[in-house]
């Protein structure tokens, strides 16, 4: 289970340092692609199976479904933690979270999110501000 949020620093090589909590489920390997909001999503190999499995059964008729499918599988990288616990991003996906140095790094449970600091900053302050409007949604659906 991925928990909490973390401040980072890409390097000049393009490679993050997972939290130390994080590094024992991806050390069996990980996948790290194109996320929703412009960050992006790590995963467990398992969990990133699961979920590609997911995607490639959703009907190519449907101009979502081929949205998601290449934004999220076209997007994917395999990715393996270093000796010292860091990950290589691709300057792809780099450029696609408009991650430069000051990263973000969140656990949210099955994935961890990277965010670029400014951009996380700005989505997490308006997130916080409409946060009864997103709870009241999430109360009809249960939650």
């Amino acid at each position: 289970m991925f928990i909490g949020e973390y401040n980072h620093t890409i390097d000049e090589k393009g490679r993050l340092a997972v939290p130390a909590k994080f590094r024992s489920e991806l050390a069996k390997g990980a996948v790290v692609t194109k996320g929703l909001e412009n960050c992006l999503f790590l995963y467990t190999k398992k969990d990133w199976q699961e979920l590609a499995e997911k995607i490639s059964r959703l009907p190519f008729s449907q101009s979502s479904s081929r949205a998601i499918s290449r934004l999220m599988l076209a997007g994917a990288m395999e990715a393996e933690l270093d000796k010292q616990g860091r990950i290589v991003l691709p300057d792809y996906l780099r450029k696609y979270a408009g991650l430069n140095k000051k990263a973000v790094v969140n656990g949210l449970y099955n994935r961890i999110e990277i965010w670029d600091e400014a951009t996380w900053e700005k989505y997490k302050t308006a997130t916080e501000k409409d946060s009864g409007n997103i709870a009241e949604t999430l109360g009809e659906l249960g939650v």
